[in-house]
């Protein structure tokens, strides 16, 4: 079953969550902070550019730092559903507009959730190589639990 059909399946109808990577060296979650609502942009992988389709406004996110840090370091907020990626030179690619919402007070580590039982089928796991990925309920109460966060 790929994330995207697990979705409708383990979130609630009124909220989604979800897990956006980002390479700090590219894109950090301090130039997420710096600029306020930014485009999602440069998906190319189309289950991840299904996933970003189906966000919706209001819905939240976890920022993780991939390749460097490996760590979920804030939250974000779907500020614009899915529409065409500038960047996109060819092809039929999405981006959304995230805002930042606040850090997260302890960043949860890779290694923290790969060693959480309660955490055992998370997508960022099972699903490794794609940047965009949808978080259960359950998942995501307990990384909010781990790192610290309080919703704002």
């Amino acid at each position: 079953m790929s994330p995207t059909a697990e979705r409708s399946n383990k979130q609630t109808a009124d909220r989604g969550y979800w897990l956006v990577k980002s390479e700090p060296e590219a894109f950090s979650w301090e130039q997420q902070v710096a600029r306020g609502v930014e485009p999602w942009t440069g998906v190319r992988n189309y289950t991840a550019r299904n996933n970003l389709r189906a966000m919706r406004k209001g819905e939240l996110a976890f920022f993780y730092h991939s390749n460097t840090g490996k760590e979920i370091v804030g939250v974000v907020r779907v500020a614009r559903t899915a529409y065409p990626d500038p960047t996109a030179e060819k092809g039929d690619w999405s981006c959304v507009d995230m805002k930042a919402v606040g850090p997260m007070p302890r960043p949860v580590t890779l290694a923290q959730i790969k060693a959480d039982p309660l955490l055992e089928g998370i997508a960022l796991v099972r699903f490794s190589r794609l940047s965009v990925v949808p978080v259960t309920v359950a998942e995501w109460q307990r990384i909010c639990n781990v790192g610290g966060w309080r919703r704002k």
